[in-house]
């Protein structure tokens, strides 16, 4: 067996070029016209004689030798489209003459290397680069230490503070050495600026084009659908981990690629911990289950929670809290308008929990609580908290509507109250006139969630053997 490894060897080295271009890919990434378009807007933010310097994310490693799934720096994808480790971007407010010619932006990537495609995947190459993603000048990694390129003729070099996190691969053009580079070539320069960049990328990111709501909308949508799903699915004796299964599982079906955040499944006081991600509780009992997922379609991902009870009827308690997140989102849902604050939609919701709260004798009134410890609204995107300059409300924001009520055990009020989580989360479109809810399919008043759970699931045929009863 050990021989026909060196006979298959070349033949694969021959045939995997070809193999690429049959490989089908999905048809709706965004296009190399999208990633151009994004270049030039920055391009225009820019002072005169600057340049925006923009490195890959690093790969993590999981344990030994086996890394964690790649996901792309956001913005790196925002402006090239480019889905590879070790990396980087030169932007510049004008043309550079180069030995090649004349560019205004340069990209270096890892090369072609057959034998590492083997065994983690394809790569574009510089020449891929140019044919696929539409820049023209593209260089091999291991150019950018000699690349001639005089950073002390820029009056600004703009780019994103490092973080000491990047393993060294041992290659001389990974990122730990385009870093290492960077900062040896710019070392003595004075006119390095980090916040500037980073108030040009919120600018840009936080207003979505219609190619990116085209990718928002798919993912969102099969994020409510899940959730929709998992209400029919769901039953008292099923464990967190199922619930999260079923969601992921529908993700997948739509062809999305990931999940845009670990996924939140918490039952009972599991829903008052805010990031609980266990998701190890083995039954769910007679709980309500708080579920904060979203599914991530080529780099954009939802944010879509509901809070449901696992035995398909709200109790008394369940219900008055519950009801009272969601008259809380109605008001922020009325603040979502071009022109309001931020913050517009928090205050809102804020006020009618603070009120819910007294008037159910679980607070004092205008007492300070902690029932209600986060904010209500965030950017959505690229990141599932993405970009944004958190100013006035305008047309084409993305943004989430999330109040909530979390009374753990020991909380001082009725015990009758302890141990419920509740949070409502949608993704609004802010609109010329006010907001869409793009998450609208996902069911949200409590008497159509107790009507949904008692519908049938296709899953309630789908039964596995039984762990102990397996090598008997």
């Amino acid at each position: 067996m050990k021989n026909l490894r060196f006979v298959f060897l070349p033949l694969f080295l021959l045939v995997s070029g070809t193999l690429q271009s049959q490989n089908e890919i999905p048809a709706d990434y965004l296009s190399a016209e999208f990633h151009q378009g994004r270049r030039d807007a920055l391009r225009a933010l820019m002072p005169a004689h600057s340049v925006a310097v923009f490195f890959a994310a690093p790969v993590r490693n999981r344990a030994n030798d086996v890394d964690y799934i790649y996901h792309q720096n956001p913005d790196f994808y925002y402006l090239t489209g480019y889905r590879e480790p070790h990396s980087l971007l030169l932007l510049f407010s004008e043309d550079q003459k180069t030995e090649d010619g004349s560019c205004r932006e340069i990209l270096f990537v890892q090369p072609r290397n057959k034998i590492a495609e083997m065994w983690n995947g394809r790569r574009l190459g510089d020449e891929g680069v140019k044919t696929t993603l539409g820049l023209n000048c593209v260089y091999k990694n291991a150019a950018f230490e000699a690349f001639p390129l005089d950073w002390g003729g820029f009056e600004k070099v703009f780019f994103f503070p490092f973080k000491d996190d990047i393993r060294n691969t041992g290659d001389p053009a990974d990122l730990y050495d385009l870093t290492r580079i960077f900062r040896e070539k710019t070392a003595d320069l004075k006119n390095k600026e980090t916040n500037k960049l980073r108030e040009m990328m919120e600018t840009l990111r936080e207003i979505k084009t219609p190619e990116e709501m085209a990718l928002m909308r798919k993912a969102i949508n099969i994020s409510a659908i899940a959730q929709k799903e998992v209400m029919k699915a769901m039953h008292s004796g099923m464990s967190e981990s199922e619930v999260q299964g079923i969601h992921e599982f529908v993700y997948k079906k739509y062809g999305a690629e990931y999940e845009g955040y670990p996924s939140i499944v918490g039952a009972g006081e599991n829903g008052c911990i805010l990031h609980y991600t266990e998701n190890i509780r083995p039954r769910l009992n007679n709980d309500l289950v708080l579920m904060d997922l979203g599914a991530e379609y080529h780099g954009y991902t939802a944010d879509v929670t509901r809070t449901i009870p696992a035995s398909g009827r709200f109790s008394p308690e369940q219900k008055a809290l519950y009801d009272l997140v969601y008259e809380a989102q109605e008001a922020a849902f009325a603040a979502c308008k071009p022109g309001n604050s931020f913050s517009a939609p928090h205050i809102a919701a804020k006020k009618i929990i603070d009120t819910g709260l007294a008037n159910l004798g679980i607070i004092q009134k205008d007492s300070f609580h902690t029932y209600f410890p986060h904010g209500t609204s965030h950017f959505l995107g690229l990141d599932v908290h993405d970009r944004g300059r958190y100013g006035p409300l305008k047309p084409q924001m993305v943004i989430t509507v999330e109040p909530g009520i979390y009374i753990p055990h020991g909380s001082p009020c009725d015990p009758k109250w302890w141990g419920i989580g509740v949070r409502i989360e949608d993704d609004i479109l802010i609109t010329e006139t006010g907001y869409e809810n793009l998450s609208v399919y996902a069911p949200r008043k409590s008497e159509e969630i107790e009507a949904i759970m008692a519908e049938p699931s296709p899953l309630d045929d789908f039964v596995l053997p039984a762990l102990d009863q397996m090598n008997h």
